[in-house]
């Protein structure tokens, strides 16, 4: 039977080393994600949001290192089907994992595409790099049929090297393939499907003359349009887990309703489960199911959507909300007191102690555990220690 779960991340840990110390940016972060639902994690700029998912995927760059923690994947796989140890892995078996079971969509899309390079090719490179098997099947049932256009008396010769790439991709025998001058470009068909299917991909997101949209450079393109090509890319392998890092946070509101409606769309069709990282509370009641609030490197609240914008337990979930403009706003707008600590020295106990209208001598001393205070709502919080 399936686990239920797609990801949990349990006591999740993460330091920078830098010039000024030690910043703590995640404390002991712990959070699950159930298959088949959309997981907003929400928070103030810097409150740890995609230092989480990094972490998660393990692509935490210098000077960052997870210090400690685990991440469980369940993808549905019969092989993986009890889960695997993210943290435990080889860099090389990650590798394998990022882009296929697990995709990212980056937040600034000029950033994520290769300028130089069209934006079809940066589509199919998901496919030379986690699909050459079945692109090599494919390819192999083709040059079965006479009518396929081969050079003259290499078709056999080709089949072998298909037929092996079927078996085993990075077999050496393929690398030695590439050195013969006749067989150098044997990888053509290869590359041409991989460009065939990148272009199927980018029509089935609704982008018009996908072929010509294929063929440009990222610079012909406009920035809804760039989005969609780093989701096409996300997207080419059909993940298990989808993370949206602030997908559409630089964009205007028109074009972020058109990404959000279409990865709703997408969560029907394409994808299984969606972690969606942002700081906007309005994106994340229109379109996750479940909510993970962050403040200072910490989880304090974690519930589904509407409960918790209802009735929010966590006094940080209560201040963020009731500092949202209102559709009818009077007076002026209310602010949280006091500022975000600095998390080379973050205070003692509860990080949000400083700055919360029901603090306790408990909350400067001890780090309150994440409880469940209601069915299904847990939170952070001292005010809830007799809950159990």
């Amino acid at each position: 039977m399936a686990h239920e779960n797609i990801i949990e991340a349990k006591n999740l840990t993460t330091h920078f080393y830098t010039y000024e110390g030690v910043v703590k940016a995640l404390d002991r972060v712990s959070l699950t994600i159930k298959k088949g639902i959309t997981f907003g994690l929400v928070g103030e700029s810097g409150c740890g949001k995609s230092v989480t998912v990094r972490s998660m995927m393990r692509i935490i760059q210098e000077p960052g290192k997870i210090e400690g923690g685990q991440v469980r994947f369940f993808p549905d796989t019969d092989a993986m089907r009890e889960g695997v140890e993210l943290l435990s892995k080889s860099e090389a078996w990650m590798q394998e994992l990022r882009g296929d079971r697990i995709s990212m969509i980056f937040q600034e899309p000029n950033a994520a595409l290769n300028s130089i390079m069209r934006v079809g090719d940066q589509v199919a490179e998901s496919f030379m790099f986690h699909r050459r098997r079945s692109m090599s099947k494919k390819i192999l049932e083709d040059l079965e049929s006479t009518k396929t256009r081969v050079f003259p008396g290499t078709r056999s010769l080709q089949k072998n090297l298909y037929a092996i790439s079927a078996k085993s991709p990075d077999a050496p025998v393929l690398r030695l393939a590439k050195q013969v001058p006749i067989l150098k470009h044997w990888q053509f068909r290869m590359k041409k499907e991989a460009f065939r299917r990148a272009t199927e991909i980018i029509g089935r997101l609704g982008i018009a003359h996908p072929k010509e949209v294929a063929e440009s450079y990222p610079h012909n393109l406009s920035g809804g349009m760039k989005q969609r090509i780093v989701i096409a890319i996300a997207l080419a392998c059909k993940p298990d887990l989808l993370i949206a890092d602030e997908a559409t946070s630089n964009l205007d509101v028109t074009v972020q309703a058109q990404i959000l409606d279409l990865l709703k769309e997408l969560k029907k069709t394409e994808i299984s489960s969606i972690l969606m990282i942002t700081h906007d509370l309005g994106v994340v009641a229109e379109t996750c199911d479940r909510v993970g609030v962050m403040y200072a490197g910490t989880l304090c609240e974690e519930a589904d959507t509407q409960p918790l914008f209802k009735t929010p337990l966590h006094p940080y979930t209560q201040a963020l909300l009731a500092s949202v403009p209102k559709f009818h706003q009077e007076g002026e707008l209310k602010t949280i007191d006091g500022t975000v600590p600095n998390l080379v020295h973050p205070p003692l106990g509860c990080r949000f102690h400083p700055r919360c209208p029901y603090v306790m001598e408990i909350c400067k001393t001890q780090v309150p555990l994440l409880q469940e205070a209601r069915p299904n709502h847990r939170v952070a919080c001292h005010l809830y220690d007799a809950i159990s």
